[in-house]
C-alpha cells in the first residue's frame, strides 16, 4: 500500500474556536493505481493533497505513506520523503524564471545533492521523455503553456518518485495542451508510477481508473 489514510481530519483554528476541514478520511491507494479526486472550490481537496504530499499533518487520524506514519517524522524527514517519494505538478508551473528548462527540471536533484553533470543529465532524459528535447535551453518565457507543464511534470518525476500528486494540472492550459499532457501522465502510470490527482473537470477525471468525490470535507468514492 502506497498510501493508507485512515480516519483522518484537519482541523484549522479561527481564534480558538476549530473549524473542520477535513473529516474522517479513509483512502487507500496501492502501488501503480491511478486516482482523482474531484469536488468543488473549498470542498477541502487542496488541503487534502497538503496532508498526502507532507506539507501539512493531519489533526487527527493517521496517514502513511509508502507505510510510514507522517505524524511521527521529523520536519527534515518529512522533507527528505517529499524529495525522495513524491513529484508534485500544479496547476501553476512554479518554474524559475532565470533558469532555462533542462536546470528547473535538474532542481529536485539539486537538492538531493547529485553532480551537475549527472543532474543535467537526468533532466535532459526527462525533457525527452515530455518530447522537449529540442527545448532544453528555453526559458520558461519562451514556452508555451502547455511546454511550461511539461517541463514541471519533467521536474517532477525525474528522481523516479514513486507517487505523482498533480493539482489541477490542466487548469491553465487550452484543451490540447490538456490532452497532451494527460498522455503523458497516463504513458508514466504505464510505467508504473503511482498518480493522486485533483481536478474539478469530469473529462479529465476520466483518464484515472478510480474517480472519488470530495464535497464539505467528506470523501467518497464514484458509484
Amino acid at each position: 500500500m502506497i498510501l493508507e489514510m485512515t480516519d483522518v481530519c484537519k482541523d484549522y483554528y479561527r481564534g480558538k474556536i476549530p473549524v473542520p476541514v477535513l473529516k474522517e478520511i479513509n483512502l487507500k491507494v496501492e502501488e501503480g493505481e491511478y486516482i482523482a479526486i474531484m469536488g468543488p472550490s473549498g470542498s477541502g481537496k487542496t488541503t487534502l493533497m497538503n496532508l498526502v504530499g507532507c506539507l501539512d499533518v493531519p489533526t487527527s487520524g493517521t496517514l502513511k505513506l509508502n507505510n510510514v506514519d507522517v505524524s511521527t517524522q521529523t520536519e527534515d524527514q518529512l522533507a527528505k520523503l517529499r524529495n525522495c517519494f513524491i513529484g508534485f505538478v500544479f496547476q501553476q508551473f512554479h518554474l524559475l524564471p532565470e533558469m532555462d528548462a533542462r536546470d528547473n527540471v535538474a532542481l529536485p536533484l539539486l537538492y538531493a545533492g547529485v553532480g551537475l553533470k549527472e543532474r543535467r543529465e537526468k533532466a535532459e532524459e526527462a525533457l525527452k521523455m515530455v518530447g522537449l528535447e529540442e527545448r532544453i535551453h528555453f526559458k520558461p518565457n519562451q514556452l508555451s503553456g502547455g511546454q511550461c507543464q511539461r517541463v514541471a511534470i519533467a521536474r517532477a518525476v525525474v528522481g523516479k518518485p514513486k507517487l505523482l500528486l498533480a493539482d489541477e494540472p490542466t487548469g491553465a492550459l487550452d484543451t490540447a495542451s490538456g490532452e497532451q499532457v494527460m498522455e503523458i501522465f497516463s504513458e508514466l502510470n504505464r510505467q508504473g508510477i503511482t498518480i493522486v490527482m485533483i481536478t474539478h473537470e469530469p473529462s479529465i477525471a476520466a483518464c484515472a481508473n478510480k474517480i472519488y468525490h470530495i464535497r464539505d470535507g467528506v470523501l467518497t468514492a464514484d458509484r
